[in-house]
C-alpha cells in the first residue's frame, strides 16, 4: 500500500505565500510523474504543475512565474511553492503520484487527501 500525506495549506491574503509538501510512502519502487491539481467549488479537478523523474516541469497557464514544483527523488516528496497568490487560487489542493508498487505490474495512480487553500483578505 502507498499513501501520499499532504501538508501547509491555510489561509493567506492575497499576495502572500504558502508552500504545499507532500510525502510519499509504503511499497514504492519508483515514483515517475508527481505533481498537484486543485478543485474549487462546482469546478472540476485540474492540474496545477507537474514534475517528472528527471525534473521537467510543466504548469497551468494561470500559475505560470507564480508557482514552482520541486521533487526530492530519494525522499519521495514533492514540494509547491506559491507566490503572488490570488482569490482565485482558493481550492483544495491535492498531490498525485504515478508510480511502480512493489507486487504491481504497471503504474499506479495515487492521490493524497487534498489541503485546503484559501486566499482571501
Amino acid at each position: 500500500q502507498v499513501q501520499l500525506v499532504e501538508s501547509g495549506g491555510g489561509l493567506v491574503q492575497p499576495g502572500g505565500s504558502l508552500m504545499l509538501s507532500c510525502a510519499a510512502s509504503g511499497s514504492i519502487v519508483r515514483i515517475n510523474d508527481m505533481g498537484w491539481y486543485r478543485q474549487a467549488p462546482g469546478k472540476q479537478r485540474e492540474l496545477v504543475a507537474a514534475i517528472s523523474r528527471s525534473g521537467i516541469t510543466n504548469y497551468a497557464d494561470s500559475v505560470k512565474d507564480r508557482f514552482t514544483v520541486s521533487r526530492d527523488n530519494g525522499k519521495n516528496t514533492v514540494n509547491l511553492q506559491m507566490q503572488s497568490l490570488k482569490p482565485e487560487d482558493t481550492a483544495v489542493y491535492y498531490c498525485n503520484a504515478k508510480l511502480v508498487e512493489l507486487g504491481y505490474a504497471g503504474l499506479r495512480n495515487y492521490w493524497g487527501q487534498g489541503t485546503q487553500v484559501t486566499v482571501s483578505s
